[in-house]
């Protein structure tokens, strides 16, 4: 592959975070896809951040929002998810305060008995046990979803 030049993968990557929100971390995995020194990406990332075009903290909130929105997270799937990231541990918290207590249990319980329809077991200790598997999967504590298989 021809090699870029600064300027080129300056504005490849600007547009690039103009398009969604992004982290250094999938910055670097861009740079090291177009086999652009190490010394370099320092340089691309710091001016990026200086041109707003990155920037962890605004990341880490649109990515919090989106994955209780959307994807319908639990909080631990998703501090591990920005963990792998490599977003610094007091981004992290401050963007997981920003999730409602109770609007994060109506979703477990919403998802819950939503797969209750669909899930079928031998008795009734079969399906608890599979739903509890889902919402650990969907990254939701023990407590929590116990407390909600009560209400439903």
């Amino acid at each position: 592959m021809k090699q870029m030049t600064y300027e080129q993968a300056l504005h490849r990557l600007a547009a690039y975070c103009s398009r969604a929100e992004r982290c250094i971390y999938d910055i670097r995995l861009k740079m090291d896809l177009w086999e652009i020194p190490y010394n370099e990406q320092n340089r691309l990332i710091e001016r990026l951040q200086k041109e707003k075009f990155l920037d962890e903290k605004r990341y880490c909130h649109a990515f919090v929002n989106d994955k209780i929105k959307y994807n319908h997270w639990g909080i631990y799937k998703i501090k591990y998810e920005l963990n792998k990231k490599q977003i610094p541990e007091s981004l992290i918290q401050e963007a997981l305060e920003q999730i409602d207590g109770n609007e994060n249990k109506e979703l477990l319980i919403k998802l819950l008995r939503n797969k209750r329809r669909v899930v079928y077991g031998r008795n009734e200790f079969e399906i608890k046990q599979k739903l509890i598997r889902f919402a650990v999967g969907r990254g939701f504590s023990i407590e929590e979803i116990e407390k909600a298989l009560e209400r439903i």
